[in-house]
């Protein structure tokens, strides 16, 4: 499904923008496995082109679940179509929480797919814990940061990202960038969120000007409970309202959703 004109139209979108690409699976386990699959092949794609690729993961149950069917079929030799020594991981946003807390979405990741990987520790990017040798969110922000300019290409702030997986939540947030706080309106490409609403309150988060550098961004959605939400994203919301409305990438912008999250829009069909 993607929008109708008049749709494009009411959601504010210039001629330029690609138009959003909806997905809709029958059901979460069935959109994890499809996004997964998906996901191999972008890869696959961008290394036949750039001889590596870049992923930024999300967490959430959705995003791990992807990252569980990734390594399931990394484990089917005829399915493995990826060289991962050559793929750069990052991550959309993190919990400032110790380095074996269970709420870090590097841990997670790490167990649910890259422990059983072969990508060198040199690709791996993960955000700075909080009992690090860096002291407080804004310096891992700035360490992030500082990380993205290393390995960008010359005078660029921000390396390629091939495919950015984001989560989203009831709400509308995604990333860590919730409605109606500072972070719907920072123009760093990183930068540190506290008094979060949603716990843990203090978090490290990519802004709108990294996610929206991405070649493609790809925003994954389960359940009833976020329709109201994607339907709004979907038809033109304010970004200070829904704050997943604000992304869109360079080269194409895809919502993966089950059929509860896909209840309430205008078409409810792929």
């Amino acid at each position: 499904m993607s929008l109708s004109p008049g749709d494009r139209a009411a959601a504010g979108l210039p001629d330029d923008v690609p138009t959003p690409q909806v997905v809709i699976e029958p059901d979460a386990d069935r959109l994890a496995r499809a996004v997964a699959e998906a996901l191999v092949a972008r890869l696959a794609a961008a290394q036949a082109v750039h001889g590596e690729a870049s992923v930024v993961l999300t967490g959430g149950g959705i995003g791990i679940a992807v990252l569980e069917h990734v390594a399931g079929l990394v484990a089917e030799p005829v399915r493995e179509t990826v060289d991962w020594t050559k793929v750069h991981v990052w991550w959309g946003d993190e919990r400032f929480v110790p380095a074996g807390s269970d709420e870090r979405n590097e841990g997670q990741a790490r167990r649910a797919l890259l422990d059983s990987l072969d990508v060198p520790d040199f690709r791996v990017h993960p955000m700075a814990p909080s009992d690090g040798d860096i002291g407080s969110p804004e310096e891992a922000a700035e360490d992030y940061a500082a990380e993205l300019r290393e390995y960008a290409a010359e005078g660029q702030e921000l390396p390629r990202f091939d495919v950015l997986l984001l989560g989203m939540g009831p709400e509308g947030h995604t990333a860590s960038i919730f409605p109606g706080t500072p972070a719907v309106r920072d123009d760093r490409p990183v930068f540190a969120v506290r008094d979060c609403p949603k716990p843990p309150p203090t978090r490290v988060s990519l802004g709108y000007r990294a996610i929206n550098s991405a070649e493609e961004i790809w925003v994954l959605a389960t359940g009833k409970a976020k329709a109201p939400a994607v339907a709004k994203a979907l038809t033109g919301a304010d970004p200070e309202e829904i704050p997943v409305a604000g992304v869109r990438g360079t080269r194409a912008t895809r919502w993966l959703l089950d059929a509860g999250a896909a209840a309430e829009l205008p078409r409810a069909e792929s």
